[in-house]
């Protein structure tokens, strides 16, 4: 059993050691050879799908790294999986798009917005995701 002086030395010596740890990683995060985010190929194409993301609310169904609804497919890599053509194919469509049983909004995006929507994912899917290059939805079937 420890003493209080030694509980208190003990406490306060696994604190600092902890603290120490944090700012030594906390730093080493943000060393610029360790930027994983590919803000430099940010170009105005890029924040024009960006924009047309957000505006038409596609995270309240797919999501893009994890993050946003599992109605639709994750899209963060959506171009290595499916193409730029098939892309632009259901973005610019005039009907309902319906693959197993749910339904996308017809957007009935113009070339140029369509294009920008590809420029976007294609940026999204080269950003480093440290090994975790397939994220899958969890309600996501396997194809048989």
């Amino acid at each position: 059993m420890l003493s209080k002086s030694q509980a208190r030395a003990f406490f306060l010596g696994g604190t600092l050691v902890t603290f120490l740890i944090f700012i030594g990683l906390t730093i080493y995060s943000f060393m610029p050879r360790n930027d994983q985010t590919n803000y430099k190929k940010i170009t105005k194409e890029v924040v024009r799908g960006k924009e047309i993301w957000e505006h038409n609310n596609c995270m309240g169904c797919h999501s893009i790294m994890g993050e946003g609804g599992y109605y639709a497919p994750e899209l963060t890599k959506v171009l290595e999986r499916r193409g730029e053509g098939y892309v632009k194919a259901v973005l610019m469509s005039p009907v309902p798009w319906g693959p197993k049983g749910r339904k996308m909004v017809a957007y009935k995006m113009s070339e140029a917005d369509a294009n920008a929507m590809v420029a976007y994912f294609e940026w999204i899917g080269k950003i480093d995701l440290n090994g975790f290059d397939r994220i899958v939805s969890p309600l996501a079937k396997d194809e048989e």
